[in-house]
C-alpha cells in the first residue's frame, strides 16, 4: 500500500518535476540520537519535486538490529509551501525494515515549520507508535537541534557542515538520554560525506 501511494504520487506529477539522486557514506548511522548501524553506513535515495511544492522519494541505508534486519527503506511524499516568511511542510513517511522479525515497520505524518534560522518538526507516529518533536537552529555551517520522543528519550545534536571538494561533508556530535526506551544512553561523534546528482 505504501509503495502504491508513492507510485500514484509520482505518476500524478507534472512534466516539469525535477528528479535528483543522492548517495552518502557515514561512519555511523545515527537517527534521533540513537545508532541504527553501530558501524559505517552506505546510504542513498531518489527524490522527485514539482514546482507546485509536491515531493516524493525513497531512501535507504544499512542497519544492524538484533532481529536480523540489515537494511532500512523509507518511502515518503508531501507538500511544502510558505505563508509569508513561514515555511510549512506536511508529509508522510513509511519506515520499512525488510526481514525484521519484531514488527519494526512504522509510519509517521510529519508537520514541519521554518522561520529564518529556526525549524520545528513534529512527527506523529501512526498505529500507537510514539510521537517525536524536534527544534533546530542553524548558524551558517553550524546547526544545533534538540529532539524528544514522548516518554522514551531526549537527544541533542551539534553539526558542522563543510565542503570536501565536490562533496558535502559533516561532523556531528550527539548525546541521547534514555527515558525508558532501551535503558542505555548514547553519545558519540560521526562523520559523513555526501554527493547529489
Amino acid at each position: 500500500m505504501k509503495k502504491l501511494l508513492l507510485l500514484v504520487g509520482i505518476l500524478a506529477m507534472p512534466s516539469f518535476a525535477a528528479v535528483s539522486a543522492n548517495v552518502a557514506f557515514a561512519s555511523d548511522y545515527v537517527w534521533r540520537g540513537m545508532t541504527q548501524s553501530d558501524a559505517p553506513a552506505i546510504q542513498g535515495g531518489f527524490d522527485f519535486e514539482a514546482e507546485s511544492g509536491f515531493y516524493a522519494g525513497i531512501w535507504g541505508s544499512n542497519v544492524n538490529f538484533s532481529d536480523g534486519a540489515g537494511s532500512e527503506l523509507d518511502y515518503y511524499f508531501g507538500y511544502g509551501f510558505s505563508v509569508g516568511d513561514l515555511g510549512i511542510d506536511i508529509g508522510y513517511v513509511a519506515f520499512d525494515y525488510p526481514k525484521n522479525t519484531l514488527g519494526l515497520d512504522f509510519e509517521e505524518i510529519v508537520l514541519g515549520f521554518s522561520l529564518g534560522n529556526f525549524g520545528l518538526t513534529h512527527a506523529m507516529g501512526q498505529d500507537d507508535f510514539t510521537d517525536y518533536t524536534e527544534i533546530s537552529y542553524g548558524m551558517g555551517p553550524v546547526s544545533v537541534a534538540y529532539g524528544t520522543y514522548d516518554e522514551m528519550s531526549d537527544n541533542i545534536t551539534i553539526s558542522y557542515g563543510f565542503s570536501c571538494g565536490a562533496y558535502d561533508c559533516g561532523i556531528t556530535a550527539y548525546d541521547m538520554t534514555d527515558e525508558g526506551y532501551s535503558g542505555v544512553d548514547e553519545d558519540g561523534i560521526y562523520f559523513s560525506i555526501a554527493a547529489s546528482l
